[in-house]
């Protein structure tokens, strides 16, 4: 069976879908690799690390001529109109935006299996390659905060005088803020941390976070461990008991994000005019509105004296790492997705695992 891994062509994009370590895997496993030239030059591995590790280097047109084609970004036009009809895409296809790529993707014939749908399940755990990156964004974002803040972030003593560590606050206690207040920790910070879902007050806790803890009438718990959306009321108190807390901070990390729904509001104007002038704001929600409407998508801006960070793409700033996790996702789902049929390796019936069912994207899906 041929895998294919294409060379990525979204701006700003600088991850590959596989690494040369899990390239080696897999042609021991019985896969042919055809990888595009340079598709991991971004991320630092050459075409001569994929030669050793097993894979053939070739041209697009090769690439996407093979049986099963893995991208790390939903593909162009262009890239679609490459894909032979019956082949199978496996990447982030970004569902929540129809610009027409499914619709001409089905019409191609291509079966789309869409990284962001596995479920989360404990045998999904090893695949689940929005958690693999949300953490890549959660460290990545607080080395930015840390770099746009004037000051240290941890306690400092000289004999010159000393310099009070940074108080930081981090809104959502998901995979990427978990890792924030980690990171934060790291570095010296003092951490406060809130959650609308009250069962995360206790991994708040274990990372050495002080939780805020707010009575807003409901829990923000949704399924398959996701914030829901509050209501109006909850949205309007939230904000109202909010606003003493992130006044004071000096660092935000915001990661608050409904899927497929706009980012809620957390952070209104009227807080960041309070905050102190040389504060920083980091908006990891800044693709789907952001927690801070002051935001702007992929730009930092200063407002009333506090800068705003709108970069939606942390990961592609951490490449390899990066790229090494999602190689790890992609390699734990394909060996769930083929069996040996003693005659080489072939693609099982999608439908009969639970996992490779909520990921097939069905047309009028």
């Amino acid at each position: 069976m041929k895998i294919g891994v294409a060379k990525e062509t979204f701006a700003g994009e600088t991850r590959v879908a596989l690494t040369p370590e899990v390239v080696k895997k897999l042609v021991a496993k019985g896969f042919e690799v055809v990888v595009e030239s340079g598709a991991g030059a971004a991320a630092c591995f050459p075409d001569a690390d994929y030669q050793t590790a097993g894979a053939l280097v070739a041209d697009s047109e090769s690439v996407y001529a093979s049986e099963v084609l893995v991208k790390v970004r939903k593909p162009s036009g262009a890239e679609i109109a490459r894909l032979g009809a019956g082949a199978v895409l496996i990447g982030l296809i970004e569902l929540c935006e129809d610009d027409g790529t499914l619709k001409a993707l089905h019409e191609k014939g291509v079966k789309v299996m869409a990284m962001e749908r596995i479920p989360r399940i404990s045998r999904a755990q090893s695949m689940d390659v929005l958690s693999s990156q949300s953490n890549i964004a959660g460290y990545r974002a607080v080395l930015e905060a840390a770099g746009l803040y004037g000051r240290f972030f941890p306690l400092m003593m000289t004999s010159a005088g000393s310099a009070k560590p940074v108080r930081l606050v981090v809104l959502g206690a998901g995979v990427a803020g978990l890792q924030a207040i980690a990171t934060a920790r790291r570095l010296g910070a003092e951490v406060w941390a809130y959650d609308v879902r009250p069962e995360t007050r206790e991994q708040i806790e274990s990372l050495g976070a002080k939780p805020i803890v707010l009575d807003i009438g409901e829990s923000g718990s949704g399924e398959g461990g996701y914030a829901k959306e509050l209501s109006a009321e909850a949205k309007a108190k939230q904000q109202q008991l909010l606003a003493d807390e992130l006044a004071k901070a000096h660092v935000i990390i915001t990661t608050a994000l409904i899927p497929c729904r706009p980012a809620p509001v957390l952070i209104t104007e009227e807080v960041v005019q309070r905050m102190r002038e040389g504060s920083v704001i980091v908006d990891l929600a800044a693709a789907t509105g952001g927690n801070c409407p002051l935001t702007e998508k992929d730009k930092v801006v200063v407002k009333h004296g506090i800068r705003l960070v709108g970069h939606t793409n942390y990961p592609a700033m951490v490449p390899s790492d990066a790229s090494s996790f999602y190689a790890g996702n992609i390699k734990n789902l394909l060996e769930i997705m083929v069996e040996d049929t003693g005659a080489g390796l072939s693609l099982k019936d999608f439908s009969t695992d639970e996992i490779t069912a909520a990921m097939q994207i069905q047309p009028g899906s």
